[in-house]
């Protein structure tokens, strides 16, 4: 059993930049693949990006493509999320989420088994 544990959320003006980082415990964390999703108030989780254990190998959401970085250190057991120029759509409930790796990266919910609490992020206009 895996736990995730988010931070690095806040308030930002539009333009700005934010890391979030997601620290995991239990289990082995270079076997999952890691992924962010964010949910925004009244709206439906959506995929934002995802890695795969090997640090090489990436999936964005288009709506996040060009601004977004996701990475993780496997020796810390740490996955990140660098975002830039952010906008006031990005604003929402960010999750990170463990899932079993595999050669296609998953973008759906039932992908990732495993989930944390949320960090809230705010981008201001």
């Amino acid at each position: 059993q895996v736990q995730l544990v988010e931070s690095g959320g806040g308030l930002v003006q539009a333009g700005g930049s934010l890391r979030l980082s997601c620290a995991a415990s239990g289990g082995t964390f270079g076997s999952y693949a890691m992924g962010w999703f964010r949910q925004a108030s009244g709206k439906e989780r959506e995929f934002v990006a995802a890695i795969r254990w090997n640090t090489i190998i990436t999936r964005y959401a288009d709506s996040v493509k060009g601004r977004f970085t996701i990475s993780r250190d496997n020796s810390k057991n740490m996955v990140y999320l660098q975002m830039n120029s952010l906008k006031p759509e990005d604003t929402a409930v960010y999750y990170c989420a463990a899932g079993w790796d595999r050669a296609v990266l998953p973008i759906t919910r039932d992908g990732y088994p495993y989930w944390g609490q949320g960090t809230q992020v705010t981008v201001s206009s």
